[in-house]
């Protein structure tokens, strides 16, 4: 995947798509990201495939 977006980009469109999403859920340490996308996954009842499909989404917007 191209990452076409600053992640500060994402992350404020996800805020904008899932409401229920704050900046403390895209809070890592250097090495966490995967425990992050984990927990991204279980507050948005999303398997990591289809949240994986979501961030490809927004590099196309």
């Amino acid at each position: 995947m191209d990452i076409l977006r600053s992640w500060r980009e994402q992350k404020v469109m996800l805020k904008r798509r899932f409401s229920i999403l704050l900046d403390l859920d895209f809070e890592y340490q250097e090495g966490q990201r995967e425990k992050m996308m984990e927990n991204l996954s279980i507050k948005l009842e999303k398997t990591r495939p289809e949240l994986d499909l979501i961030f490809a989404e927004l590099q196309t917007y």
